[in-house]
């Protein structure tokens, strides 16, 4: 049991910690850290049978990983955006 809580509170504190960074190259991290902890709250939710945080657990995990697709899958695909109605 310790181990969850403290999986939980590393990457929980440095997750919400990096998302109000100033700097975007650090920012990105955020959604990393945020996935990391993530089998954390699956883990200690499912022991504990608190199935309202497994569900949320799920939506946060959602989230973050909405966050990988921002910070490190979609920037590197869609390079610079082509002028509208200008030929």
């Amino acid at each position: 049991m310790i181990l969850d809580q403290l999986g939980i509170l590393v990457t929980g504190v440095i997750a919400v910690w990096l998302t109000q960074h100033k700097r975007e190259s650090w920012r990105r991290w955020a959604c990393i850290f945020g996935l990391l902890g993530q089998p954390f709250w699956f883990y200690a939710a499912w022991k504990a049978e608190q199935w309202g945080i497994l569900a949320i657990s799920a939506l946060y995990t959602y989230a973050w990983a909405r966050g990988i697709w921002t910070y490190w899958l979609a920037s590197e695909r869609t390079g610079t955006a082509p002028n509208e109605g200008n030929s």
